[in-house]
């Protein structure tokens, strides 16, 4: 048995998996992220471990003594979360998440530095970590004056599973302080933020183990003490190992809280200007592309809210067989946005609006303005050399045939499902928890999923959905200028 821990921004999920990659249970406990201020996004520590322990013991509940054959397990979790420790490993503050923006212009500062860009082979994004420590250092230096080591969310877990301070390379690339080519901390980087290389964690391939599970927590959960705990992934990288993805050519679309478009490659390809995220894969001589939109399925479930009927109502009130672009214009942007514009401070809007548009008709604005942000994340990513031959959709979008088909022909590529199967994070740590433990070659393990369906490209509507994508382009192009 293997063990997949996955912290996510709305919750942790624990998933037990067999030695065939069967997956045997799953359990989820809920987090809430806290909003301050405007710009702001944070998450107490100590709900992580919380929410852990919760999943853990609900997984324990359902499994009963299969945890005891458990051999190795996996973390997963989301990315560039700056999580501040004094020299007691005692939290400084709250975490300041991946989808808050408040260092905008301490992440501008640091980007000015061309050794950044040539580095890390990536802009210096407001979400990245570096940058929100130089706005602690200016806006609360008590705070920075007593930080001795700097984690990743999953990284702290991983304190408080095994007392190590670990992370690993994929998870590292989003801070801005990795030399992403060489797999390693760049100590001009840190040097030029303010940084020591002494308040980073040790740092070990995805694949390779990171420590054992600690006596108290073995015995709590009926796990053995010293089970091999994986370096694991970043949420993305570890959904790439759960899909396979893994090969140049592989890619998938993620269709969650925030929209991703992920290339696998075979080599380091970095094109900072494009705005794509040049990133370690969580396997050894291997990397990825990454085109990031911090508004996918979030920016339904907004407009959810605001009509008062679920997300799921709404895509089932448009049916399954896309229609032509509505005339309604939505523009995703209700966090900034990353790739390919990198503009915290760009708003969403709906632009067309007339007494004659309905609900749905604005249901496939969102529906079409996400999708249309990820065509140009597509772009971008083929700019940078990236390659997909066909993208496996994830996340809870991907639950919806409407907009799967909308993807297909949009972004003019097959998009596939695969067979009923859970093989997102959670389940790709566990599949690293295998590789630590068993030291077997990843491409025995990370194997593609069956496809139980492809949408193919409806291509009588590429016109219209072009002209629709020029019209998307030029209002946002005139957002920014104003």
């Amino acid at each position: 048995m293997y063990l997949g821990i996955d912290l996510g921004t709305s919750g942790v999920k624990a998933l037990l998996m067999d030695d065939a990659q069967q997956v045997v249970a799953s359990a989820t406990a809920a987090l809430t992220v806290q909003q301050p201020k405007p710009l702001w996004s944070e998450q107490d520590p100590a709900d992580w471990i919380a929410a852990t322990d919760q999943a853990l013991l609900a997984l324990k509940d359902k499994a009963g003594q299969a945890l005891a054959a458990v051999k190795g397990i996996g973390l997963s979790g989301q990315m560039h979360g700056a999580t501040l420790l004094d020299a007691a490993d005692q939290v400084l503050r709250p975490c300041i998440l991946w989808n808050d923006v408040r260092s905008h212009a301490e992440a501008a500062a640091l980007d000015a530095d061309p050794q950044f860009r040539a580095i890390s082979g990536n802009i210096v994004f407001p979400g990245f970590t570096a940058p929100k420590l130089a706005w602690v250092r200016e806006n609360e230096p008590e705070v920075f004056d007593k930080v001795a080591k700097v984690l990743l969310p999953k990284d702290y877990l991983r304190l408080w599973l095994t007392g190590a301070h670990v992370s690993e390379m994929s998870d590292a690339a989003g801070t801005a302080w990795l030399d992403v080519g060489g797999r390693c901390w760049s100590t001009d980087l840190l040097d030029a933020s303010g940084m020591r290389a002494d308040q980073m964690p040790d740092l070990i391939e995805g694949s390779a183990a990171s420590g054992g599970l600690r006596a108290e927590l073995a015995q709590r959960w009926g796990i053995a003490t010293g089970t091999v705990v994986a370096g694991g992934a970043g949420d993305n990288a570890a959904s790439a190992i759960g899909l396979g993805t893994i090969g140049a050519g592989d890619g998938f679309v993620s269709l969650g809280t925030s929209g991703v478009v992920f290339a696998a490659t075979d080599s380091y390809l970095p094109k900072a200007e494009s705005a794509v995220h040049a990133f370690c894969h969580a396997i050894p001589d291997t990397w990825h592309q990454m085109g990031v939109i911090l508004s996918a399925a979030s920016a339904l479930g907004w407009f959810a809210g605001i009509t008062g009927r679920s997300a799921s109502d709404l895509s089932a009130a448009i049916g399954t067989e896309v229609q032509a672009p509505t005339a309604v214009t939505f523009l995703p942007y209700l966090s900034g946005e990353r790739t390919p514009h990198n503009d915290a401070m760009l708003q969403g809007s709906f632009t067309g609006l007339i007494h004659a548009a309905q609900t749905e008709d604005l249901t496939r604005a969102v529906i079409e303005g996400v999708t249309f942000a990820l065509k140009e994340n597509l772009i971008a990513l083929q700019s940078a050399g990236g390659r997909v031959d066909a993208l496996l959709a994830v996340g809870g979008g991907a639950r919806s045939p409407y907009w799967l088909q909308l993807i297909a022909t949009v972004l003019n590529i097959p998009v596939h499902i695969a067979a009923d199967g859970d093989y997102g994070a959670a389940f790709g740590a566990a599949r690293l928890g295998m590789l630590a433990q068993s030291g077997a070659d990843p491409q025995s393990v990370c194997l593609r999923p069956a496809i139980e369906r492809e949408y193919a490209p409806q291509t009588q509507l590429t016109d219209a959905f072009e002209s629709a994508f020029d019209r998307f382009q030029s209002l946002r192009s005139a957002i920014k200028m104003t």
